[in-house]
């Protein structure tokens, strides 16, 4: 008897969310290696521009992964 081939499991939901918050922490580091840049005074722009890119940066890179975990979690029943 010759055995079949097995169909792949479904993805684990699991493993798209953990690349989802790693990809949202790089680009809250992104954006505040941005605005560290233009507060810097490497690349041209007005500081209130490097202010706003820093403090989103830290917002995204600190604050969202934590919300979207919160939401993602599995409710008690």
């Amino acid at each position: 008897m010759t055995e079949q081939p097995q169909p792949d499991p479904a993805p684990d939901p699991a493993q798209g969310r953990w690349i989802m918050l790693q990809l949202m922490r790089l680009g809250g580091v992104l954006l505040a290696v941005g605005g560290l840049v233009i507060i810097g005074g490497a690349i041209a722009g007005p500081p209130a521009l490097g202010y706003g890119l820093l403090l989103l940066g830290l917002f995204e890179f600190f604050v969202m992964p934590v919300m979207l975990a919160k939401r993602w979690k599995t409710p008690k029943e």
